[in-house]
């Protein structure tokens, strides 16, 4: 590309998920020029809460958030925001051994500690300074060489206690804990103080009353970012003068730097000349652990609150009440394969939830497959082995006027909304400084 001198933009942002509108907030504030583009006709990326033929307001995608996670709590402070918890659990299923199992929670988490402890249990001595886990320590390049499942044959567990933790971290994974690592329990454990009772708490206690569209806003509030919905993004050209944005519809925007928000799963969505490099071609290639689904269910009648959980053997790996509606249930459940369950035929969840309770009986979904969708390729951001040691330094090294954001870039929460936040504004802090020292050399 040519030298550009008067760029249409200073920065153009692709993709308006949570880090995407971080950063054009914060470069705003800073006083740069920002278009943000976004293929989807909305923003937040893979958050959506909207409402539902189930009869109520739902989260279709990214839900959960926690005062401890510092970029979401610092937002929702400054906004006046609320939590709101989830419903609590009077009875617990799991299938181990083939069979059901039904306890209440104190018998349950008998069951749970030893794999929960032994996989979580050195997490402060691997990850000191979690939201700045590089350098790697020694335990930590250890553990994100391990595959977790490798780890959890060590602990000289019985069968049940085997098949019950690896039931949670197919939850957690989204996918198959054969191919998560070590790390990423030990690394989730260390932000939460080492305690994964609190790490289970994060991920399932809280959601943003009102919805996670109330913190999109809060997050945009005060942004001057020209937001375009509805364009897709084919090309970027970049050379040390600037960037080129080629969208699909032949339009081209120049710019002084581009922020691209592309989940892991498809970072060869957009054609980058000069190519990014080979290490974070090579990591887009591996990409990331979750394939899974997430569904919620109207079920008739009045069911007495519990939870469920089963292995990544099961077509649903979790399952559980969430609200009354017009005296039926409304059910929230989870899948590690999005290619193995129909989220959308009722007649296929209806058969996995039965795994559990055959007397349930399902009238209604709502669901979006984030895992087949192509702006996305994926839930929730989760580790492969040696993601730590060879991948994150690259991905988030700035490829001179590109810079990858997102939650699957973070160095705290990734694959979590506070990631994102983080990622995003990291980017723009750097872009930002980028644009003052070209000012003072113009």
């Amino acid at each position: 590309m040519k030298e550009q001198p008067t760029p249409d933009t200073d920065v153009v942002i692709v993709g308006g998920g949570f880090a995407g509108v971080a950063a054009a907030r914060d470069l705003s504030r800073s006083g740069a020029r920002v278009v943000l583009l976004e293929a989807r006709d909305r923003l937040g990326g893979r958050t959506w809460f909207r409402e539902s033929p189930l009869g109520r307001p739902l989260e279709l995608g990214g839900t959960f958030v926690h005062w401890l996670q510092p970029h979401v709590w610092a937002e929702m402070t400054a906004a006046g925001l609320e939590l709101e918890p989830s419903p609590g659990v009077e009875e617990i299923y799991w299938l181990a051994g083939g069979e059901v199992h039904r306890a209440g929670m104190e018998e349950y988490t008998r069951h749970v500690v030893p794999g929960m402890d032994g996989l979580t249990g050195l997490a402060r001595e691997a990850f000191p300074q979690p939201h700045r886990p590089l350098p790697l320590t020694e335990l930590a390049r250890e553990a994100d060489r391990t595959p977790l499942t490798r780890r959890l044959e060590q602990l000289g567990l019985t069968p049940e206690e085997t098949e019950v933790a690896r039931s949670r971290w197919t939850l957690s994974f989204n996918g198959s804990p054969d191919e998560g690592s070590w790390a990423q329990a030990l690394r989730l454990a260390a932000l939460c103080g080492g305690d994964w009772r609190m790490m289970s708490e994060a991920n399932r206690a809280y959601t943003v009353a009102g919805g996670t569209g109330r913190l999109l806003e809060a997050v945009h509030r005060g942004s001057t970012a020209d937001v375009r919905l509805g364009v897709t993004v084919t090309a970027v050209h970049h050379d040390a003068h600037g960037v080129e944005v080629v969208c699909a519809d032949g339009s081209r925007i120049t710019a002084r730097h581009v922020v691209l928000t592309l989940p892991l799963n498809i970072l060869d969505a957009i054609d980058v000349h000069p190519p990014l490099s080979p290490g974070k071609q090579a990591a887009g290639e591996r990409g990331q652990v979750s394939s899974g689904v997430k569904v919620w269910m109207r079920a008739r009648g009045r069911i007495r609150p519990f939870i469920a959980f089963a292995s990544d053997d099961y077509p649903l790996t979790m399952a559980g009440t969430e609200y009354e509606q017009d005296g039926d249930t409304i059910l929230l459940a989870f899948g590690p394969h999005s290619a193995k369950l129909d989220v959308t035929d009722v007649h296929a969840v209806q058969a996995a939830v039965r795994q559990w309770r055959p007397e349930i009986e399902i009238t209604a979904v709502d669901a979006h497959d984030w895992t087949a969708d192509p702006l996305s390729g994926e839930t929730w951001f989760m580790a492969r082995p040696g993601h730590l040691e060879h991948a994150l330094a690259e991905l988030q090294r700035p490829e001179g006027r590109v810079r990858l954001a997102g939650g699957d870039y973070a160095s705290g929460w990734a694959g979590y909304i506070d990631g994102a936040l983080e990622s995003g504004r990291r980017a723009a802090r750097e872009i930002s400084t980028a644009l003052e020292k070209e000012k003072e050399t113009s």
